[in-house]
């Protein structure tokens, strides 16, 4: 079982396309299941996080401040601009723009810790920055969707902000309190929490593909390139400021896929919860749970085969 769950764990990339394809070619295997599923399947994901999280993880905030501030500076300001800049240089229709931006806003992606290990980054460096762009998300991201996007859509920032709260952060404070008051449970589930939290992504992209593959093939080539633009230019910038900075390979490494992966599928749940009236904003997050998979585990490959220190 163990094997199947790594083997499951390190084909994430792999295993997201095949459904992501599937759910495209065959939309109607899943158009029976509703959207709202897609907001606790995202908090058993989170759960999950809460569960492997640990006060030591937070403890490298105390420890190395400027290293998770460098990090959560480059999250929150480097794909929200990065977004902003897409839309504006493609000229994108207003929904498509809004999903960008929302994609652009959210906090890490949550499989960024296992593509980082890969990597051979600075795990405890993206825990730490995970962690804490997730806390500050309730904040940050209404606040920024607001500030880019509220020119041209009305943005409810009250009722992003609960519905970040009751979907990531609720989660992962039931997943740690777990932990806390039951370690023999947690002991047990842990190992196969990376393989699980895979299939539960695979899922979710498989139902937010299903129900809109119509708009995806009306949407074009486009969204598609902006999206793939926007996550490498995130991972680009993230090792370059990591770089320009001066810190270790591996620092660079953690913040280069920190700020390029991002919490799709918390994007897509906003569009789907907040902006009906632009169902065409569900398509960006929809793209890139595919596509920051793939390119994650490139990257990995890439980094991990180079490794310096």
């Amino acid at each position: 079982m163990k094997r199947i769950c790594d083997f499951i764990a390190r084909w994430m990339g792999a295993l997201v396309l095949l459904t992501a394809v599937g759910s495209f070619t065959f939309p109607h295997i899943l158009l029976p299941v509703d959207m709202w599923v897609i907001n606790p399947m995202l908090g058993l994901i989170m759960f999950g996080m809460g569960l492997t999280l640990r006060p030591t993880d937070f403890r490298i905030v105390f420890q190395r401040p400027k290293d998770v501030l460098i990090g959560c500076l480059a999250q929150f300001s480097v794909m929200p601009l990065v977004a902003w800049l897409l839309v504006k240089t493609f000229s994108l229709p207003s929904e498509l723009a809004l999903g960008v931006i929302l994609v652009g806003c959210c906090p890490g992606g949550t499989a960024s810790n296992v593509i980082t290990f890969l990597a051979r980054g600075d795990l405890a460096l993206s825990v730490g920055m995970t962690a804490t762009s997730t806390l500050l998300a309730p904040l940050l991201t209404p606040l920024l969707v607001w500030g880019m996007a509220g020119t041209f859509v009305d943005v409810d920032t009250v009722g992003m902000l609960l519905s970040i709260l009751y979907v990531v952060i609720a989660p992962i404070v039931v997943g740690f309190l777990v932990q806390r008051f039951f370690p023999r449970f947690t002991e047990r589930v842990v190992p196969y929490l990376p393989a699980f939290s895979t299939l539960v992504i695979a899922l979710v992209v498989a139902l937010i593909v299903s129900h809109t593959a119509d708009r995806l093939l009306s949407a074009g080539l486009i969204v598609i390139l902006v999206v793939m633009l926007h996550n490498l230019l995130g991972l680009a910038i993230g090792y370059g400021v990591g770089r320009l900075l001066r810190l270790p390979s591996a620092k660079r490494r953690a913040i280069s896929i920190e700020v390029g992966m991002q919490n799709s599928g918390l994007a897509s749940s906003l569009a789907t919860l907040h902006f009906a009236a632009y169902p065409l904003a569900t398509i960006p997050g929809a793209v890139f749970s595919v596509w920051h998979n793939i390119s994650g585990a490139i990257v990995a490959h890439i980094y991990a085969r180079n490794d310096k220190p």
